[in-house]
């Protein structure tokens, strides 16, 4: 009887092998995607004047005109939201927006992005409307010029015209609260409710 041949090493780790690479990957994979915090994401056009643009309001929608660059450099701050009314986290979201536009010294505008103007309707008349204007960016194409990673995303504009704060992810009590607020409101302004 002859002695088994020893095996080589890609006989004893070749199965093993792809789980020995895969395993510390999908760690990876899974770190980056829970760790990070979305509003945290860097905005280059912080500081920056508003990229110029013009957007009509949502077609057959007369409760809000749509606006443009000009209309957000004329000397108070502006709060401009990103939504869709196919976008969940907007849905999460719309009732702080709608308790937001009801402080003192705050001016509400929407981007209404890539929505079918019927569904943006309904989701406005649905859920009511914050926005002072709302236009729509059919394409898509202000968004991109403005950075937008994804809806909502939510921009103080201030009287200059300059992006002087970006929130990425839908808003929460203490982002309005502690970021937005400071922003928009006179000095000793209280907020309401």
């Amino acid at each position: 009887m002859t002695a088994p041949k020893p095996r080589s090493f890609w006989q004893r780790w070749g199965m093993a092998l792809p789980l020995l690479i895969f395993a510390p990957l999908s760690g990876l994979f899974w770190y980056a995607l829970h760790s990070g915090d979305p509003s945290r994401l860097p905005s280059a056009l912080v500081g920056k004047t508003v990229p110029p643009f013009s957007l009509p309001p949502i077609e057959g929608f007369a409760d809000a005109e749509g606006f443009q660059t000009a209309d957000l450099a004329k000397g108070e701050p502006t709060i401009v939201n990103v939504w869709a009314s196919w976008c969940v986290p907007c849905h999460e979201e719309h009732p702080l927006l709608l308790h937001l536009a009801k402080q003192p010294g705050v001016r509400l505008y929407g981007i209404n992005y890539k929505d079918d103007p019927a569904a943006a309707r309904r989701f406005l008349g649905r859920y009511g409307n914050p926005f002072a204007r709302v236009g729509a960016d059919r394409s898509g194409r202000v968004a991109i010029d403005w950075g937008v990673y994804g809806v909502p995303e939510t921009y103080v504009i201030g009287g200059d015209g300059k992006i002087a704060f970006r929130h990425v992810g839908p808003l929460t009590e203490d982002a309005i609260k502690d970021k937005l607020l400071p922003l928009v409101q006179p000095t000793g302004a209280k907020p309401q409710g």
